[in-house]
């Protein structure tokens, strides 16, 4: 997969576009905490879609990255993509297995809820440029890190879709995440291709800290909501998947909050660690020049 090289920070002064765009982001991003905390301790919310505000969050970022070309073609290709095998895996169970939505989600186009394609593209962004900070290759890893703690949640709990045939991690098959690293996979790789095609996988000449520092706040809180579902979740309560198969509530959600610590949350960490040593190797070397 061709990738984009290095961090590229930069100390330069914005324009004043610049800032109130990093005023939007910000103000996105700190909704989406709010919104976040809110879920887990007041339940009613949660009828509230919040990919509704990373949505926006992820175009407005997008366009600040990529000239808004990129962008639109980072879009079209993941709802292609997702489209495609989404309808082919509920007609056929190829490649994330035998499921179903049901109306929990709203209105759908074919097959799937049109609140289900804003995901895609919105988490696929926040790992696809989380990866440019650790290792490229991992990234349909991370966007499926997301999934790992929300399935469980959305389909046995929630009933948002149905496995029909049941599956071992409570009540989801290993072919949902199998399916969801060959279809993340697969439009991380035609992007990849589209920028190698442009002549540069570099989307500008220097990034602002704060370019990444709000997508590893959004990536990280995501995971922070999971574990705030824990110390928060309902009454204890048995509930029975498609194939009769019985799962504890509580269960539920202590696993995904275990899940989210030690992948979301570490991914998260972990590129935060790696933008603040880039950030003093720069500055050293810049300290350096200047002496001389």
């Amino acid at each position: 997969m061709s990738v984009e090289k290095g961090t590229n920070l930069t100390d330069a002064s914005p324009t004043r576009k610049d800032r109130l765009t990093n005023v939007v982001l910000w103000g996105l991003a700190m909704a989406y905490v709010v919104a976040t905390i809110l879920r887990a301790i007041l339940p009613n919310l949660n009828t509230f879609p919040t990919i509704l505000l990373l949505f926006p969050f992820t175009l407005i970022h997008g366009m600040k990255r990529y000239p808004w070309k990129g962008i639109a073609i980072f879009v079209i290709i993941t709802l292609i993509v997702s489209g495609i095998m989404e309808n082919l895996s509920i007609l056929t169970g190829f490649p994330f297995g035998h499921y179903y939505y049901t109306d929990a989600l709203g209105p759908k186009v074919t097959l799937v809820p049109l609140l289900i394609f804003p995901s895609y593209i919105a988490f696929g962004y926040l790992a696809w440029v989380l990866s440019t900070l650790i290792v490229p290759l991992v990234a349909s890893f991370m966007m499926v890190a997301w999934d790992l703690s929300l399935d469980p949640i959305a389909s046995t709990i929630n009933q948002t879709w149905i496995w029909t045939r049941g599956g071992g991690y409570f009540g989801v098959p290993i072919s949902n995440f199998l399916g969801w690293s060959l279809t993340v996979y697969v439009f991380f790789q035609l992007f990849a291709l589209y920028l190698g095609k442009r002549g540069s996988a570099d989307p500008s000449p220097a990034i602002p800290i704060t370019h990444y520092l709000q997508i590893i706040l959004v990536y990280m809180w995501t995971g922070v909501g999971f574990v705030l579902n824990y110390p928060f979740r309902p009454t204890n309560t048995q509930i029975t998947d498609a194939v009769g198969h019985m799962w504890q509530t509580s269960d539920i959600y202590e696993t995904t909050a275990i899940s989210a610590i030690y992948t979301m949350i570490f991914i998260s960490t972990l590129a935060l660690a790696i933008l603040l040593r880039d950030r003093l190797v720069q500055k050293g070397e810049s300290a350096i020049t200047m002496a001389k």
